[in-house]
């Protein structure tokens, strides 16, 4: 018998017409989508800065796995999805901010162009927290 899957929303309720959620999780693992530097009307907030963009998809994180007991430190692997090398160090200062404990695996990917206009970075992540599942 597998696992019970939870989506996890966070505080905004989420459309049912969407595909996918925000973040899932199973037993300890927690794995979360493709996140760009939005606010809660889907606005990017910091056009043409790469760091406060990054600090914003942290934010995000934190916030959904806060809601399952964990926290940023719960990261185990991120996936870096960057238009722009432009200032992409600056992003390293910003993981530090939230990976307070741990550093997680990583990759980045330079590619061409993200969906969300105005969007220089979006990351995906695994976590795996340290509490016992629900």
């Amino acid at each position: 018998m597998g696992e019970e899957r939870q989506e996890i929303h966070g505080d905004n309720p989420w459309p049912a017409h969407y595909t996918y959620v925000p973040a899932m999780r199973v037993g300890r693992m927690v794995w979360l989508a493709g996140t760009t530097g939005t606010d809660d009307h889907g606005q990017i907030t910091a056009p043409g800065d790469i760091a406060e963009q990054t600090r914003q998809i942290f934010r995000k994180f934190e916030k959904l796995l806060n809601a399952v007991g964990g926290s940023c430190n719960d990261i185990v692997e991120t996936t870096d999805y960057f238009t722009t090398t432009e200032n992409y160090k600056a992003t390293s200062t910003v993981r530090k901010e939230f990976f307070t404990t741990a550093r997680p695996a990583s990759a980045g990917v330079l590619v061409s162009g993200l969906l969300r206009q105005h969007a220089l970075i979006e990351i995906k992540a695994v976590a795996v927290l340290r509490n016992d599942p629900l």
